[in-house]
């Protein structure tokens, strides 16, 4: 891909939360994903960890790891 994506294989959204598991993006921002702009992206994947956390979900240690690396 052509875009940085905080996807780690783990594609499931959650039914409580509406956030995918793996990620902690919503199914919307999955949709538009390869049609964001790079800052739109990176204001998106700002929030993630936090957006997880305040939901209750556990945040995977490989999103952790990738956020670090790419951000």
């Amino acid at each position: 891909m052509s875009y940085e994506s905080p996807c780690i294989a783990v594609c499931v959204i959650s039914h409580e939360t509406g956030l995918c598991r793996g990620c902690g993006r919503t199914r919307q921002e999955i949709s538009d994903w390869a049609t964001l702009t790079p800052e739109e992206r990176a204001t998106i994947m700002t929030t993630l960890v936090q957006r997880m956390t305040n939901a209750g979900m556990k945040v995977s240690p490989a999103l952790v790891r990738w956020l670090e690396v790419c951000c």
